[in-house]
Order: structure tokens, then sequence, then C-alpha cells
């Protein structure tokens, strides 16, 4: 029987391998979980394995925080004798964090079989360290599942070959679908209306102190037309601090970051959303909801060319005429993208464990 082994590190792998580990479970496949603790806060780490309903890791690294360069070598260093005592016959990694670059590294130098889930996304800016983790972990992987036909397109033109290459759709679309009956709003008190979502953590966002202001400007100027609910990641709140904002930001609902389900439903139910988070994209294309993405390009061009998300680039000018059309009903409308169904873990492990 084929031994599989899971490592994850930060929220958005928890969504895209619940559906493999389920899927696995009810197939009598033995598998181990490894948690790098790359998230490290239990408000960002422990609240979604209890809501995604999966098992508590086998093993924690807890490598908490630290530079690239130091968080990588501190998980390939943990998880090297991990992955010796447990030998498994594949290890199964997600997305395009730290924890999914070390482990691969780990796994092709000590000639164990690697699976990528979410293979062969290209936001095309090596500037983007994500964008480096996705390029180095295709190039190791064995056997590469992706999300939408453009990753497959991405993979052959950098000369993978195609007989690795198995489109099977979004499995972080699959836990949205099995929990959204179940996500409930949370009480934020003066948020009894409509309201604008907002989710900012990237460094190229967060870090430049004039971009920042110039954000937190545009919110508190939108704020006056409806409610802003901006859960706020550590980083970014850290810097608000640093610039006084935090203070200067009474007009908006700033928030602790929230668990998937509160967080799945105030993406349900907002006007617009905007964000500058790959996972925010994909969520809001399938639910619906208009999506204003606060970065010049995207690893998930689907969104874009199907969905309902808008790119504005570098010129943050632009983001408040797009929310407007979003407020006035003239969003672009969206469709679901092919394979976006609920049974892309199936489809994963109808692969690796044929039936």
């Amino acid at each position: 029987m084929t031994r599989i082994l899971h490592v994850v590190g930060a929220r958005p792998n928890f969504m895209k391998a619940a559906p493999a580990v389920l899927a696995l479970r009810t197939r009598g496949v033995p598998q181990v979980l490894v948690h790098t603790g790359q998230h490290y806060d239990a408000a960002m780490s422990d609240i979604f394995f209890r809501q995604l309903a999966m098992p508590a890791p086998d093993h924690n690294l807890e490598v908490g925080s630290g530079s690239h360069a130091a968080q990588t070598a501190q998980i390939m260093t943990r998880f090297e004798p991990v992955v010796l005592r447990e030998k498994p016959d594949l290890v199964l990694v997600y997305g395009d964090v730290n924890s999914t670059v070390a482990a691969a590294l780990v796994c092709a130098k000590l000639g164990i079989r690697i699976g990528h889930v979410e293979a062969g996304l290209r936001s095309f800016d090596r500037t983007m360290p994500e964008e480096i983790n996705r390029l180095v972990t295709d190039q190791l992987a064995d056997l590469l599942f992706t999300p939408s036909e453009d990753g497959n397109r991405n993979l052959v033109r950098e000369g993978i070959d195609p007989a690795k290459i198995h489109l099977v759709g979004n499995l972080m679309i699959d836990t949205l679908v099995r929990l959204l009956p179940a996500a409930c709003r949370p009480e934020l008190t003066g948020v009894n209306g409509a309201y604008a979502l907002v989710t900012l953590h990237r460094p190229s966002n967060v870090d430049d102190a004039d971009r920042l202001r110039q954000l937190h400007r545009i919110l508190t100027d939108l704020s006056g037309e409806l409610a802003v609910v901006f859960p706020v990641h550590p980083r970014t709140r850290r810097r608000l601090g640093e610039l006084g904002l935090d203070a200067a930001s009474s007009a908006l609902h700033l928030v602790d970051p929230l668990g998937y389900l509160e967080f799945l439903a105030l993406q349900r139910d907002a006007r617009v959303v905007v964000t500058d988070s790959g996972g925010v994209q994909e969520e809001t294309t399938y639910l619906g909801v208009p999506c204003v993405t606060v970065r010049p390009n995207t690893e998930r061009p689907v969104t874009v060319d199907l969905g309902t998300n808008i790119l504005v680039g570098d010129d943050l000018s632009r983001i408040r005429p797009a929310v407007d059309a979003a407020l006035q009903g003239r969003a672009k409308p969206g469709v679901i993208p092919p394979l976006w169904d609920g049974h892309a873990g199936d489809r994963l492990a109808d692969l690796l464990v044929p039936r």
C-alpha cells in the first residue's frame, strides 16, 4: 500500500491538503501529516486544523518566522530526519510557500517521489519569492497536479514531461464547497449592512510606507460610503503601527485574523473584496463576488479571464473606480472555471490509488 506524507506550513496549504487527506483516507491509504510551523500563530494555524476536520499533525517542526533563507534552511534541517524515519512512498507538497520548496529539495536529494498540488501557476514575476518556489518545486516534482489548463501549458512550455502533468482542478475549492453551508459571519460591531472586505499582506503593498499610506487613505475614503471590514495580517498590523496608522483607522473595522469559516462567510456576503491574496482571488471567483486585486500580475489568470477578478496593477488610483463599478452593479460577470467543482481531491486520489 502506498504510504503518503503531506507537508503543510501556512494557511493556504491547509485548505488544499484537507481534500486530499480526506479522499485518501476513504481509500485506506496510510498517511502522515507534517506541519512545518511556518505559520506559528495559533490564530493563523491551529483553528484551521479544527475547522477543516484535519487530523492533528503527526509532526510539527515549529520553525517559526525568519528570512526566506533562514526559514527554508530550518525546514530542510528539521524535515530531513522526519522523512527518513517515516519512509513515505510519496510526499505531497502544496502551493508555493517556503515549506513547499524546502520539502521538495529534501525529497529530491533523498530520491523520494514528490507530488506538487497546485502546480504550474505562474505570475512571470521573479521578484515574488513565491514564483521562485513554484518554479523550483515544479522542476523537482515527479507528479504535477494542476488546478487549471493554464498550469498545464506553463509546465509543457518549461520542458516538463506531459506524462507527469495531471489536470485535477482546484482542491481549495473542494474545501469551500464542503464547508460553505457551515460558514457563519462573525458579529462585528457597527457592521449591519453592506460592506467591503479587505485583505492586504504582500510586502509590495505593506512594506512601502508611501504605498501603505495611500492604500489607507483610499480605504478610509471608501468607509464613508459603506463599512470596510479589514482582517489584519500580523505583518500588516505591525506596519500600520509603525506608521501611526493604527490609531488613525477608526473609520475601518480592523479585526484580528479569522478562522476559515468566518472569513469564508465574510467573502460570500461582501459587496466587493479588495485583496492581494492569491487564494481570495480564487474563492471570490467561485462565489461570484467582485474582486479587486492590488497587484500588477497574478499567477491565477483564470480568475481574470473567466472569473470576477480585476487587476488594478501598480496604479492605486484604479482601485476606487473598480470598487464603485461593483457597488453600482457594473462588475464584470464571471463564471466558475472548469473542474472547480468540489471533486478535485477525488480526482487526485484516483490517480494515486485507482479504485
